[in-house]
């Protein structure tokens, strides 16, 4: 399915004033060439007055933001958002169809690998925002053509009811040993869960990580349509337990549902940080209010916001704010550099659409 553009998003305006009614003559005629004149310059301001926003971060969340930017900068947004099905895949190939004469100024993006997907492509454009100064080297492009925005967490989702504590789960590599028909993930071929296994290829090495999904396919592990899927399973007690991300982990706990949130290998390589990336796009029609809005996106308070409302979970700086479904303890995050997980991308699918395309 396409993309769908929002209706633009305007700053509040006033109602002109109502005017008198003028004579006719050349008075008259003066006064309207004069107001066409205005009107045409107006017109124009207004037009170099826009951004033009391709996201995957969901509509509920996005444009709420994109409205208050809006509002405070007087810049018209023209959102484009993406349908589920498509998703931030979707967003990245009309860029790539588009890049000899590019449409969209900014790419908002709820994940980190079809970011860097474009950035290899040479389609997207250096831009250092003065609000990224407390955002780690970890967080953001080496060559400013990227900057994290709030993260998501994998996690693990135990429904309490049916695991006691002392058989909690611990690691990802739990999926191994538990009761296959009773725990799951999302189909490692797309999203958060494709990334993930690229980054366990990063961690492990290739054939390391291709005898783990390959004993998990063996063994028939639950693979879910997506990451709510296992969450709804989980929650329903369907399943056990399952991998997923916190947004949709964090949903059910705030429902009240009988789960918990566990974070996985706390004790060994650490816990999968999802950043959100924001970057101008290579040749954006409006560079400077593209700029602008990225600045604002990547600004400490937005993404504050972005965490109150669910949208993520936990902040791209050190020490930041988290949601509150993830606890107070300090996470111990997997050390992987971002490329070096994009870079196993390839590597990963190619084994995966073999195991699990059987």
């Amino acid at each position: 399915m396409p993309a769908t553009m929002s209706a633009p998003l305007h700053p509040h305006r006033r109602r002109p004033e109502p005017g008198h009614h003028r004579g006719r003559g050349a008075p008259a005629l003066s006064t309207l060439l004069c107001g066409l004149v205005l009107v045409t310059l107006a017109c124009s301001r207004e037009a170099s007055r826009t951004v033009v926003v391709y996201t995957s971060v969901d509509q509920v969340y996005s444009e709420p933001i994109l409205r208050e930017f809006a509002e405070r900068t007087g810049i018209r947004v023209r959102p484009v958002f993406d349908v589920e099905a498509a998703k931030t895949v979707g967003l990245v190939q009309r860029i790539i169809a588009e890049r000899r004469r590019p449409r969209a100024d900014v790419f908002w993006n709820s994940e980190f690998s079809q970011t860097l997907l474009l950035a290899a492509r040479g389609l997207l454009e250096a831009c250092r925002p003065a609000t990224a100064g407390d955002v780690p080297g970890t967080m953001r492009s080496s060559r400013d053509l990227w900057t994290g925005v709030g993260c998501r967490v994998r996690v693990l989702l135990v429904n309490t009811r049916r695991v006691p504590e002392e058989a909690m789960p611990r690691s990802v590599e739990d999926l191994l040993t538990a009761e296959p028909s009773r725990v799951g993930l999302a189909n490692p071929l797309f999203g958060t869960t494709a990334t993930h296994a690229a980054a366990l290829f990063a961690l492990w090495g290739p054939p390391e990580a291709e005898r783990f999904f390959r004993a998990l396919a063996d063994r028939g592990v639950h693979v879910a349509d997506g990451n709510a899927g296992v969450r709804d399973l989980v929650v329903a007690g369907r399943l056990d337990w399952g991998l997923t991300d916190s947004d949709d982990a964090c949903r059910a706990v705030e429902a009240g549902a009988p789960v918990r949130i566990v974070l996985p290998d706390q004790g060994g390589a650490g816990t999968l940080l999802i950043p959100g990336t924001v970057a101008v796009v290579a040749g954006a029609p409006h560079p400077r209010e593209a700029r602008k809005l990225v600045e604002y996106l990547v600004d400490a308070g937005t993404e504050q916001r972005l965490i109150e409302s669910g949208c993520v979970q936990l902040s791209v700086r050190p020490g930041g704010p988290r949601a509150p479904c993830l606890g107070t303890a300090p996470i111990r995050v997997m050390e992987l550099g971002l490329d070096a997980i994009h870079d196993r991308i390839g590597d990963s699918r190619r084994a995966l659409v073999e195991i699990f395309s059987r």
